[in-house]
């Protein structure tokens, strides 16, 4: 009795490409994840840095007794301290948008001023980049600073 099943050697060119799609779509979409977390943490990043430096500010009010100023130029995405030389920078592809008082703004520089007391001025930056963004919300009669999704 002769036996004439072909046995399967292998793989068809369909079944290949299939697997092979299946496999692309999976790396497309965890590049694409990946690119977003990147995006989240440079934010976030971002963010925090610019908080430190509020709190910074704040507390350098109450220690020397004297009103003190986060000062941040808008035209190119950095800001300083008061009492510090250094200049903190942003990255550009990171939008800055800072709402406070109309007399706090001058040449394109916000200044967010903190008093003896611990109280502000108040204020709002947002900061945002492919659509996700940080706020930090500066309270003006506590002066307490807070950063939110």
């Amino acid at each position: 009795m002769r036996h004439s099943l072909r046995q399967n050697a292998g793989f068809t060119l369909l079944e290949l490409i299939i697997v092979l799609s299946i496999v692309v779509l999976g790396f497309g979409v965890i590049a694409v994840n990946m690119s977003a977390s990147d995006d989240s943490r440079t934010l976030k990043a971002a963010a925090r840095d610019l908080v430190s430096g509020l709190r910074y500010v704040r507390s350098q009010a109450m220690l020397t007794h004297k009103t003190a100023t986060l000062n941040f130029d808008l035209s190119n995405n950095s800001y300083f301290l008061t009492g510090q030389e250094k200049s903190y920078n942003i990255k550009e592809d990171i939008d800055v948008t800072v709402k406070t008082a109309q007399s706090e703004l001058q040449n394109g520089v916000a200044q967010l001023r903190f008093f003896p007391d611990g109280s502000s001025i108040g204020g709002r930056i947002t900061l945002e980049k492919n659509k996700l963004s940080q706020e930090i919300n500066i309270n003006w009669l506590t002066g307490h600073v807070t950063l939110e999704d």
